[in-house]
């Protein structure tokens, strides 16, 4: 028997069985004798998933990153960790890789380490197959889970994203509507947020009612952090015949093996090559020209998780799902009209 069941038989939420719990004034006499006698007829006896919700609580948060090496993640690690801390709550963290079964082994350390939450960060964690998903449902039914940047329809389950498919939609679009309808999407990773985004620039020419070319569709399967490589592998395309005026990459560092393809070939950018990373990162300010990049504003997603992970742990009924939506901010590699150049 477990918090969920319990919501289940009782028919209310699990935000309300948290409040009775807790001993919180702000339920009414006849719901709480309903959840209490649900209670008793079953013995429960709170569990992790209690003491996350105030009794004999550790003030725990457990995070989950795949990679702690890699830009994006290791921000979001330092924004989620720093907000909890300035909210009364310490943190564990664990690496869990990208293997599914170290995954599922480190949720499951960490609801061992009796944490009153756990945040996921990144959308890694999400697959497109729901029973590799199971080990997230299951965890969720003993503590909170909260995912940042994917998304999952699930009871007791947080999710803080933002709308990576009407991002790549609209840039992708604004690039094919200033005449570059050869866009390349260079892409390395089938991650929830990384095939959102390859939708979102499949749609862009699916509403003009143009094909999709299959060819300028490139997966790069090369480390994370090898630039040149990314070069490299687009001369590869260049010298099997490949042509395309725009790059549109799922994350900065492929934009910025872009730029030095460009410029190992005497390829003019903006006037002959337009290329967009995606985060805003650090990288886009240390290419030559900077490089345009989509912001999914890292730091106000992480901020509003730890907002949503805290108020859950109070008992307070939270929305399952908050999105905010993804900003082209237009340096030295695009000219696109609509958007802002930055000084």
């Amino acid at each position: 028997m477990n918090i969920y069941d319990i919501s289940k038989q009782a028919g209310v939420s699990i935000a309300t069985v948290s409040r009775v719990l807790n001993g919180s004034p702000n339920v009414k006499p006849s719901t709480r004798r309903k959840v209490m006698d649900v209670i008793d007829r079953y013995g429960y006896t709170p569990n992790a998933f209690a003491r996350g919700l105030g009794l004999d609580t550790m003030n725990s948060i457990g995070i989950i990153c795949a990679d702690s090496s890699d830009l994006y993640l290791a921000k979001a690690v330092y924004y989620i960790e720093g907000n909890l801390r300035k909210s009364g709550y310490n943190c564990i963290l664990t690496c869990s890789g990208y293997e599914h079964s170290d995954k599922e082994s480190a949720l499951a350390l960490m609801i061992n380490q009796r944490v009153d939450a756990v945040i996921l960060a990144g959308s890694n964690y999400i697959e497109t197959d729901a029973e590799r998903n199971l080990y997230i449902r299951n965890a969720a039914a003993q503590i909170p889970v909260f995912l940042l940047n994917a998304d999952m329809e699930c009871p007791n389950v947080f999710c803080t994203m933002c709308d990576d498919f009407k991002a790549s939609q609209e840039v992708s679009g604004a690039l094919i509507d200033s005449g570059m309808t050869d866009i390349l999407y260079l892409y390395n990773s089938r991650s929830y947020s990384g095939m959102r985004k390859l939708d979102g620039y499949q749609s862009a020419y699916h509403i003009r009612e143009l094909p999709v070319d299959k060819e300028l569709m490139q997966y790069y399967e090369g480390s994370r952090e090898d630039i040149d490589g990314v070069c490299r592998f687009l001369c590869g395309l260049r010298a099997q015949g490949l042509r395309f005026h725009a790059v549109f990459a799922s994350e900065d560092m492929l934009a910025a093996g872009a730029v030095k393809y460009a410029k190992a070939n005497g390829i003019d950018i903006p006037g002959e090559l337009s290329v967009v990373g995606y985060n805003n990162s650090l990288l886009t300010t240390c290419s030559d020209p900077e490089i345009s990049s989509i912001d999914n504003h890292l730091e106000t997603l992480c901020a509003q998780l730890v907002r949503t992970c805290i108020s859950v742990l109070n008992g307070e009924d939270m929305p399952p799902k908050v999105v905010y939506s993804g900003e082209l901010i237009q340096k030295g590699t695009t000219r696109l009209p609509g958007f802002a150049s930055q000084k």
